[in-house]
């Protein structure tokens, strides 16, 4: 079973916990994601399944979009209301000073990751450090918000809309606004709504995928592995070419320079392919690889 699925993760679950979940399901263990989501954070996990999880490296350099919810005055040890609340503070700002700041943050910067994230410092997790007490020196990443819009009010919460990198922290976001504020500030609510093209609208949650599977169709709610790449250009190979192709070998091309998602004549999605100086060359293979056995 191969291919991509769109899951709508529950709050409390881990991303891991999605996955070995899906594994029992599909009865596969070949299955992986393309970007981690905390467990107080519900909406879009991009899942691959069998060979699919080749292409997972792709799919994680997509931007992302969230709904998130700041809270201002409380600060956390985690950034986010599941933390322990290291401090609270009386806010005076008004929605135009908090629609002011956001544009502030908006662009390239650098952003320093918090240490309740799984990023490993000489081989331990940053999470497992902060959990005994630690704390070590991170280094800055750079990210990017492409967009943040002001979307309104929740009760004491602002709720923006956020379009950013990979990488980026959206509690650390709401950590830096709320101290650009002056009052602190954590994160109350995540939601992703999209990851590259693809969109929770279209995502299903598990117990979809567990009813699909007990009525033998969760081929139904398989997205192909080449949809990830369908803003490249089409290329069908001959059967020689599907031969040179299958032993990992280049073959000559005409095409203009650029990635293209090859296939075969029957139709099999077979690489994405890198054409440059009139050679085409496997960057990465979707092809069903044959196991034959030997006998004696």
């Amino acid at each position: 079973m191969n291919g991509i699925l769109l899951i709508d993760k529950p709050v409390g679950w881990t991303s891991n916990d999605v996955v070995i979940k899906l594994k029992g399901i599909l009865h596969q263990r070949r299955v992986g994601h393309s970007g981690t989501l905390d467990p107080m954070a519900t909406g879009l996990l991009v899942v691959f399944a069998g060979r699919a999880t080749r292409a997972v490296e792709f799919a994680e350099a997509h931007s992302k979009r969230y709904i998130a919810h700041l809270r201002l005055g409380t600060t956390t040890d985690t950034q986010d209301i599941s933390g322990t609340v290291l401090e609270s503070r009386r806010v005076d700002v008004s929605e135009q000073e908090v629609k002011d700041t956001l544009k502030y943050f908006e662009g390239v910067q650098e952003q320093l990751p918090p240490m309740y994230s799984a990023i490993k410092v000489n081989g331990q997790k940053l999470y497992d450090i902060a959990r005994k007490g630690g704390e070590v020196e991170r280094k800055k990443r750079s990210i990017e918000i492409s967009a943040m819009k002001y979307l309104g009010r929740d009760g004491d919460d602002y709720i923006i809309d956020v379009s950013c990198s990979k990488g980026t922290y959206i509690r650390t976001l709401c950590y830096d606004i709320g101290q650009r504020l002056g009052c602190g500030g954590c994160m109350s609510y995540l939601r992703r709504v999209s990851a590259g093209d693809f969109s929770v609208e279209n995502a299903v949650c598990i117990e979809d995928i567990q009813k699909a599977a007990d009525e033998g169709r969760v081929h139904e709610l398989l997205l192909p592995v080449d949809s990830l790449f369908a803003a490249f250009p089409e290329y069908l190979a001959n059967e020689r070419e599907e031969q040179r192709i299958k032993c990992g070998n280049e073959i000559p091309s005409g095409l203009p320079d650029g990635d293209y998602r090859v296939y075969s004549k029957a139709g099999e999605f077979l690489m994405l392919g890198r054409v440059s100086s009139g050679m085409m060359k496997t960057v990465k293979s979707f092809f069903e690889v044959e196991v034959k056995k030997w006998q004696r």
